[in-house]
């Protein structure tokens, strides 16, 4: 199936590894001209290289931006126009806010889960949409996480923010069904990612478990019985945000190996 990305301008933030580099790859191995986004200058030169070297495509390209900074989101979006002339899609990512109950985390920790989470959405939307709208297509995918579905117990933070962006999506796929624009939600569940890595340790230390012990105890409770590939969750992502995908929008889906239960 030819999914109609080659020479399309796309932006993936947080991209420099994890889910983020997973799908960047894979908008670039079906041609797109991909810009890809970070805080970590070093962290994205090694990806650009490395995307670059298995896909054979040339037009992967980086900026280092912190999703926290309004002025650092324009400049992103500004670099993708004057590299491509437009944006046509747009798939935003963000570091999953710190582990903790309500009672673990004060003031500051909202507040930067906000402007981590749920407000750099908001601000990389608003920046790309008047190049979509004057185009009158577009795709935009927002990752969280399979607690919008489900919440995840001592993640109380993503729990909150992740249901937020559920809302956003929702309600923008209302508002920008005219343009032709398309917008959902993707959450990953039991990805192996550094995230789920870092998680499973904190939980290791709070139950008194090894990490292999809740690695394992995860994975008995995924139908599909094991941790999913970014890859795989990357080629979800990218059937959406093709031109195969013309006529699912609003919609949250979760590629989680059967593990959430929830409707």
């Amino acid at each position: 199936m030819d999914l109609g990305l080659k020479g399309k301008s796309v932006i993936v933030t947080a991209a420099s590894k994890g889910l983020g580099k997973a799908t960047a790859k894979q908008f670039a191995a079906e041609g797109a001209h991909v810009l890809i986004a970070s805080r970590s200058e070093k962290q994205l030169q090694q990806s650009v290289q490395e995307i670059q070297s298995e896909t054979g495509n040339e037009k992967v390209a980086y900026i280092v931006c912190d999703m926290r900074d309004k002025q650092a989101i324009k400049g992103m979006v500004d670099k993708a126009v004057s590299w491509n002339g437009s944006v046509d899609v747009l798939v935003n990512n963000a570091g999953g806010p710190p582990a903790g109950n309500f009672s673990d985390v004060n003031d500051e920790d909202w507040q930067q889960a906000f402007e981590l989470n749920l407000l750099s959405f908001v601000r990389t939307i608003r920046e790309v949409l008047p190049y979509m709208q004057k185009q009158k297509s577009g795709h935009i995918v927002n990752f969280t996480s399979s607690s919008m579905k489900q919440p995840i117990d001592n993640l109380i933070l993503s729990n909150t923010f992740r249901t937020g962006i559920v809302g956003l999506a929702k309600s923008l796929s209302q508002e920008l069904a005219a343009d032709n624009i398309l917008i959902n939600t993707v959450g990953p569940g039991r990805i192996a990612t550094d995230r789920v890595a870092h998680l499973d340790q904190v939980t290791a230390k709070k139950t008194g478990k090894t990490q292999e012990e809740i690695r394992s105890q995860s994975e008995k409770m995924i139908p599909i019985g094991r941790l999913g590939q970014p890859e795989e969750f990357a080629k979800a992502v990218v059937f959406l945000c093709s031109e195969a995908n013309s006529y699912v929008t609003g919609q949250s889906l979760l590629v989680d190996g059967g593990l959430v239960k929830a409707l």
